[in-house]
């Protein structure tokens, strides 16, 4: 077992500011340390978890009782009330408007998917919650963070720190299958979204292509098309979509699909001992820093889009902030001019304000007007707010 010291979540101090002032959802993948988390940052705050089968039970049987117990404490409005995984019981909702319209309570209600809420017609408050997301560990959140246990394992909490992260990925994949689709009853047949989930770890980071996944997998393309969805609802992936402002070289439209970790991708496709100069590492480490940006942009409460850009030509910048600023990640270790052609390519269109290559690289350094960042080097300047 690694040591298991890391500093604070970095959504830490958004969710104490936050529920001052209104009721939040925060939602998750499975085991991304929201019940952890909440029960650090609200020790003393009343606690529902319908994960157990006995509070689930009292209150699916009689759903007032939520109000009632809060009544009985006699509200401390300085504390939020904590339901945790509330798709299990949707019909706590109304008694949790009520709570907050009448009495001006507070609430955070975690979730690991929302897609049984709005499929259920669900009352989702009207506006009277904020949404917020947390994700896998990142890297200013890891003590001695480890790019290479990451690239291969993934930043899963209990995945990152176990001494068996293999067997923790494969239940990790088991039981989201089990819990998230096959009890939720997301889908008809169970074995043929696990081939999809296959199917769509080997795309992953790749332009979406739903006849080729439907032909990998044996699954029809409306129904790839559907399950690409009930990932996304479900916080699994994200769909990355494509930047189309240029005009000089016409860029392609159709986005990309990224896992929410690279563990999780890396185990449903079958892939392991992921190492430095190999194709594979370079893959890798894209979805890696996906997961980052990402993870920044949204922490930050970032409103700029997160995209890339390929020409029709073939030139291609992985990332795209906004419009002002180019990543590209590369696994060299020594990034020459034929590695900055996407960038060059996407600059006779805009004008941009930062045009990064994130590689392996040991020191920084430049080239022309293209910033080359070892990976680390990258990683502490995005977390610092320099993108």
């Amino acid at each position: 077992m690694l040591n298991k010291i890391y500093c604070e979540r970095r959504i830490a101090g958004n969710l104490l500011d936050s529920s001052k002032e209104k009721s939040l959802f925060l939602f998750g993948p499975r085991q991304t340390g929201k019940t952890s988390l909440l029960k650090k940052l609200f020790p003393v705050a009343p606690f529902y978890n319908l994960l157990l089968s006995d509070v689930f039970f009292r209150l699916s049987q009689r759903p007032q009782l939520i109000r009632e117990e809060v009544f009985a404490g006699k509200i401390d409005h300085g504390k939020p009330i904590i339901i945790d995984e509330i798709q299990k019981l949707p019909v706590l909702l109304d008694e949790v408007h009520y709570l907050i319209e009448e009495k001006g309570c507070r609430f955070i209600l975690t979730g690991s998917s929302s897609r049984k809420l709005r499929r259920g017609g669900a009352n989702l408050l009207g506006g009277r919650a904020w949404t917020r997301q947390l994700f896998p560990l990142v890297s200013c959140e890891i003590n001695g963070f480890d790019l290479s246990r990451v690239l291969n394992f993934g930043a899963i909490p209990s995945v990152y720190y176990s001494s068996s992260p293999r067997e923790d990925l494969e239940w990790y994949a088991g039981n989201y299958l089990k819990e998230e689709i096959q009890e939720e009853r997301l889908v008809r047949k169970i074995e043929n979204f696990s081939r999809f989930l296959q199917s769509a770890a080997l795309y992953s980071a790749q332009l979406i292509n739903f006849s080729n996944v439907a032909s990998d997998s044996g699954i029809p393309a409306r129904t790839v098309a559907e399950y690409f969805s009930i990932l996304e609802e479900t916080l699994i992936g994200n769909l990355l979509p494509a930047f189309t402002k240029t005009h000089y070289r016409k860029a392609v439209t159709t986005g990309k699909f990224y896992f929410f970790d690279v563990g999780v991708a890396n185990f449903l496709a079958g892939r392991e001992n992921i190492r430095p100069k190999t194709e594979l590492y370079g893959h890798v480490l894209e979805q890696f820093i996906f997961t980052e940006i990402k993870a920044f942009l949204h922490y930050s409460r970032d409103a700029r889009v997160l995209s890339f850009w390929r020409s029709k030509s073939g030139y291609e910048v992985d990332f795209m902030i906004g419009d002002e600023t180019a990543i590209e990640v590369k696994s060299a270790d020594l990034v020459t001019e034929k590695h900055c052609a996407g960038l060059k390519a996407i600059s006779q269109d805009l004008t941009l304000k930062r045009k990064v290559i994130v590689s392996l690289d040991s020191l920084p350094r430049r080239i022309g007007d293209i910033h080359v960042f070892p990976v680390d080097v990258f990683l502490k300047m995005l977390w610092a707010g320099k993108f």
